[in-house]
């Protein structure tokens, strides 16, 4: 499924996503990743900006003004009790001393802070958030890879590509755009996926976080298939016929 043909509401929630993440958008950046026009996307900004959810700045917004007293950053994640389900499952499923590849977004930041329950872990990732937020753990070995930093908080490129080669681990754990039985699992980011497919191919197993508004669409960048290689854990808001389309293609279904 194209963007251009996603509902109005389900492309402002996309705008939306990435602003949490990254704390600026811009309309040349939306306009091809959402595969709309310049004009489709600044009205989106005009819209979001009356109802109060971003502020318009020139070429682009940015998040609005927040009053001096906020929850945490983390406590302000959409559908944040989801993501933490979905992370605490996920942090079951590790051992102490087990090995990790991890991702960006706010799934996996949130899978970072449910992992602050083992110990001993070595962590490999290209997120500078989660790579923050796991650095200081004592028993914990982290691993930030070099390359390009971009404006979402995480690195790719060749120098990345490089030094992930020289790793790897038991778990592969990747927040992602959506996850569909035909589309298989997809990215906003065509550079971080040429990592995620690089973790998954050096990883024992591959697990996919992903809330229920994730599952069921077909995103940007394609990195796999789904199939019996990989685990999916949702929360249980997940549409049921898409959960057994994607148990028929062979994944196995958590829900968290």
């Amino acid at each position: 499924m194209a963007y251009s043909s996603l509902k109005i509401d389900i492309r402002r929630e996309k705008i939306l996503d990435m602003l949490r993440q990254e704390g600026r958008v811009y309309v040349s950046q939306l306009s091809k990743l959402l595969d709309a026009t310049p004009a489709t996307i600044r009205n989106d900004l005009s819209v979001l900006e009356k109802d109060g959810a971003l502020e318009r700045v020139p070429g682009g917004a940015v998040q609005p003004a927040q009053p001096a007293q906020t929850a945490p950053a983390a406590l302000q994640i959409e559908r944040a009790a989801e993501k933490r389900a979905i992370a605490a499952c996920m942090a079951g499923m590790v051992q102490d001393g087990d090995r990790l590849f991890i991702n960006s977004g706010t799934t996996a930041l949130a899978v970072a802070e449910a992992l602050k329950a083992r110990r001993n872990l070595h962590i490999v990732t290209n997120s500078l958030a989660v790579a923050t937020a796991l650095g200081a753990e004592p028993s914990f070995r982290v691993l930030l890879l070099g390359g390009v930093i971009n404006a979402y908080g995480f690195t790719s490129g060749g120098d990345a590509q490089e030094q992930l080669s020289r790793y790897r681990a038991d778990w592969t754990v990747l927040a992602v755009d959506s996850v569909s039985a035909a589309g298989g699992v997809t990215t906003y980011h065509p550079d971080e996926a040429i990592l995620n497919r690089q973790m998954i191919e050096r990883a024992c197993r591959t697990v996919i976080v992903a809330d229920h508004t994730k599952i069921g669409r077909a995103g940007f960048a394609r990195f796999h298939p789904a199939d019996g290689s990989i685990c999916l854990i949702t929360d249980g808001a997940a549409e049921g016929p898409e959960l057994a389309r994607l148990e028929e293609k062979g994944v196995e279904i958590r829900i968290g």
